[in-house]
């Protein structure tokens, strides 16, 4: 039996009660049910000091490497900050290089208090293809996120989407990073096969 494969989420949040934590483990518990090993991953729980290349091994550095390296895809989650992702995500990118992304499939999701999330997702993109990463077309942002859940006691961090569609999105990302955590994608096509021959 094949064993699934694993998935890692990136919550780049230090707030207690963050959406983005919240919304990261709807995502993980679809990719859970379809199959993965999931793993949070939750910065405000490692010690990352200000990264410096000088500076080898520092705080939890040598950890968080490990767990990006090893997992099949990687989730990132950022609530969006001045139009952009959080420091402490930023941070945490810096210490993580081609050794850890080189073709590992990866996620996107961002929450904003108010106004747009589409440049955050944008500036994600770009630095995680800038170290090799494959990041899925499917994208998720929750725009005004506190208004998006109601409080359920039942439901994850106590609290329940408020439109099953967004809900859906979460879930299809997770769904997703579990199903093309093994892609190997290929850029050839039938019209660059032709031109070989």
């Amino acid at each position: 039996m094949t064993r699934g494969p694993s998935v890692l989420a990136v919550s780049g949040s230090l707030r207690d009660e963050s959406y983005t934590r919240t919304g990261l483990k709807y995502a993980l518990r679809a990719a859970e049910q379809a199959g993965a090993q999931t793993r949070l991953l939750d910065l405000q729980e490692y010690d990352l000091p200000l990264y410096d290349p000088d500076i080898e091994g520092q705080g939890d550095g040598t950890e968080v490497k490990r767990l990006v390296r090893e997992a099949d895809a990687v989730a990132l989650g950022t609530p969006v900050y001045h139009g952009s992702y959080s420091g402490v995500l930023k941070n945490f990118h810096d210490y993580c290089g081609f050794d850890e992304y080189e073709d590992t499939t990866v996620g996107l999701l961002a929450t904003a208090g108010g106004g747009s999330y589409g440049s955050t997702l944008d500036h994600l993109r770009i630095t995680v293809r800038g170290v090799h990463g494959w990041v899925l077309p499917h994208q998720v942002g929750i725009r005004g996120a506190s208004g998006e859940f109601d409080a359920d006691p039942d439901a994850i961090d106590g609290r329940a989407f408020v439109d099953p569609s967004l809900q859906n999105r979460v879930e299809k990302l997770g769904r997703m990073l579990t199903e093309y955590a093994f892609i190997e994608p290929d850029v050839s096509s039938p019209r660059t096969a032709n031109t070989d021959d």
